[in-house]
């Protein structure tokens, strides 16, 4: 990990690769990022951001370095500057699920802000990334100081806590082939490339990565993909999956969810007739 002075550097806020405004069912349903985290230097002067920008430090990463690891005494918080980082939490079990994944523009490293307690989760590099690091100290005199700054970080931690509240919802109450389609309706709107016949995710999204974001096995995720491709919904190989319909990924909840049925399921038994209920009846009071 490489690290620069903050004072020259121009932090850049760029959109994700699709821009396309979700519809109103779609940020209710799609789980894991309801929308763009707010920019935390909107409401600066220029003079403002460039003495924020200044109290802190440039990093760069590369790709599968540690940004901050879950259990580690937190130090500050990280705005990603280029590049992709992925959050996740690790049960005792050694076991990990994703939280999400960081374009630019975001904050990394919360929910803690000015405490010295261990990280929650951890936080890696999935390609050549740079963060502007702000150690706590520095932020609760930046806030003390700046009261709009304070306000644009308040939203962001806003928005981070739609994010993780989405994500407990999704995982509680949703059939995992729903979130499957949720996740890749959600991840076409914010990393999706788009194609002539659809929206292409690539790297880092593998099969694996899918997985840990919905909480399966990868051969799950591989048996549902395949279903979804018969059903014409998908395209897949050469390590990408190309989704030819994205507006009906928010519709499996309530019709093609019905067709993938999680492995090993048990089919729904019959409910007994009513004639057969008064036979068996019988039968029980002659014995």
């Amino acid at each position: 990990m490489q690290r620069t002075s903050g004072d020259s550097t121009q932090v850049r806020h760029s959109r994700s690769s699709l821009e396309v405004e979700l519809s109103a069912q779609a940020s209710q349903t799609v789980g894991f990022r309801p929308a763009k985290q707010p920019d935390i230097f909107a409401r600066l002067t220029a003079t403002q951001r460039n003495r924020v920008v200044a109290r802190g430090v440039y990093l760069h990463l590369s790709e599968g370095e540690t940004l901050f690891a879950q259990g580690e005494r937190h130090r500050g918080i990280y705005l990603v500057e280029h590049g992709l980082v992925r959050t996740f939490y690790t049960s005792p079990a050694g076991r990990e699920i994703t939280l999400a994944y960081w374009q630019s523009g975001n904050i990394v490293g919360t929910p803690q802000i000015f405490s010295t307690d261990v990280n929650q989760w951890s936080g890696i590099a999935t390609t050549k990334t740079g963060v502007l690091f702000f150690r706590s100290e520095d932020l609760l005199q930046l806030i003390e100081r700046n009261p709009a700054f304070a306000v644009g970080l308040v939203e962001a931690l806003e928005f981070k806590g739609k994010c993780l509240s989405a994500l407990v919802q999704m995982l509680g109450t949703r059939s995992v082939a729903e979130r499957l389609a949720m996740l890749l309706h959600n991840l076409a709107e914010l990393h999706g490339i788009k194609e002539k016949d659809g929206i292409a995710l690539g790297q880092p999204f593998t099969h694996e990565v899918l997985a840990q974001m919905v909480g399966a096995s990868r051969q799950w995720v591989t048996m549902t993909l395949d279903r979804m491709r018969n059903e014409g919904l998908i395209r897949t190989g050469k390590g990408r999956t190309v989704i030819l319909q994205p507006q009906k990924m928010t519709d499996i909840r309530s019709s093609a969810v019905q067709n993938f049925p999680p492995a090993g399921a048990r089919r729904k038994t019959r409910k007994p007739s009513f004639n057969r209920v008064r036979m068996t009846q019988a039968v029980g009071r002659k014995r």
